[in-house]
């Protein structure tokens, strides 16, 4: 198992690099998103790859960083989703909004990506959203986890926490965010997008 490769980029196209590792060289698929633009040939790169092997199939796919090759496998859990779908996802939103639009079931946002319809994204949404919380410790499941003033066993509330939580702050800042904000009413996102901006200003 390939966990990374770290050479010198010698050429790069729409969908793909390849780098020399001591005079081997590898041909790695990527998305333009995670290559950048400002990675010139001749660098020195690093990239965290995963083995693709399907019947007669193998291929090496490559990212800049550990997050964007966990929602990379994150998607090729879910059945119908293949690499060039998973690709294309990569390409067009961030780990972290990938993570907070499974959490808020945004659809909207999911299907932005070429070859993404809307029922792969519900697909996606129903066969992540729950891995995706379990993987933060720090996930409340209860009411007694809340030490501010929601008063009700809320999920809309619950989601909200864990996808700030997930953006990188912390529970408690999570937490009284949504407090300030908390309406039964709102949907996920709205709770997210309000708590948001309640810690901006």
């Amino acid at each position: 198992m390939i966990a990374y490769l770290k050479g010198i980029l010698v050429h790069k196209n729409q969908d793909s690099i390849i780098i020399d590792v001591n005079g081997v060289g590898y041909k790695v698929f990527t998305s333009p998103y995670s290559l950048g633009s400002d990675i010139d040939i001749g660098s020195t790169i690093k990239v965290y790859t995963h083995f693709y092997v399907r019947e007669n199939i193998q291929d090496l796919y490559g990212f800049l960083t550990m997050e964007e090759l966990k929602m990379f496998e994150q998607l090729l859990t879910v059945s119908g989703v293949g690499p060039k779908a998973a690709i294309s996802l990569i390409s067009v939103i961030s780990p972290s909004d990938f993570a907070l639009s499974v959490l808020s079931e945004n659809i909207e946002n999911l299907t932005k990506a070429p070859g993404i319809g809307k029922k792969t994204a519900q697909r996606i949404i129903f066969e992540l959203k729950d891995k995706i919380k379990k993987e933060h410790k720090d996930l409340p499941v209860s009411k007694d986890n809340f030490n501010v003033n929601i008063k009700t066993d809320d999920n809309k509330a619950q989601e909200a926490i864990t996808a700030l939580i997930m953006l990188g702050y912390t529970s408690q800042e999570a937490k009284k965010a949504v407090d300030k904000v908390f309406d039964a009413n709102s949907t996920v996102e709205q709770l997210i997008k309000d708590a948001l901006k309640q810690m901006i200003t």
